[in-house]
């Protein structure tokens, strides 16, 4: 496996432009808190760690990965930069997870393309718990680290398109 022991959020600290003149929503699923606790915190924490102005950040929680798209929208009516949806989805005995991963990506999908608002994909979509930990803060990084990163170069981009 390509990813073994590898922490996947490291990057060139110096090559992500400030983002203190910058405005970010963040929508948190509630549902496998644990680990949406901890990607949202490596969000934050980067984001501030790259200028972004605490009150300049705004958080909305929503019940599960399901409900991102609608907190994103409503988000997206906000005068914010960047949108970040935050979820984790772990692989069951059912069809549950395909149909929740489909939608949810679908849906954040749509928001970018319909909306004028970028919202940057932070959704866990795992086989087990213990890749959920390692990906949210363990081993391999925590993926909110990497959201935050994209969230302050798409709100760029926005801003100079």
């Amino acid at each position: 496996m390509a990813t073994k022991n590898q922490n996947l959020s490291s990057y060139d600290k110096a090559a992500i432009p400030n983002a203190k003149e910058l405005r970010f929503g963040i929508v948190v699923s509630e549902w496998n808190a644990n680990i949406t606790e901890n990607l949202f915190e490596g969000a934050r924490s980067t984001l501030i760690a790259h200028g972004a102005v605490p009150e300049n950040i705004h958080l909305r929680s929503v019940p599960g990965s399901f409900e991102l798209i609608y907190g994103c929208k409503l988000m997206q009516s906000k005068d914010l930069d960047a949108i970040i949806a935050i979820g984790s989805v772990i692989q069951g005995d059912t069809k549950h997870f395909d149909f929740v991963c489909q939608a949810v990506s679908q849906g954040i999908k749509d928001l970018n393309v319909l909306g004028n608002i970028p919202v940057v994909f932070c959704v866990l979509t795992d086989n087990t718990m213990q890749q959920a930990i390692d990906r949210s803060g363990g081993k391999h990084g925590n993926k909110g680290v990497e959201a935050a990163v994209t969230a302050i170069k798409m709100a760029m981009l926005r801003k100079n398109a």
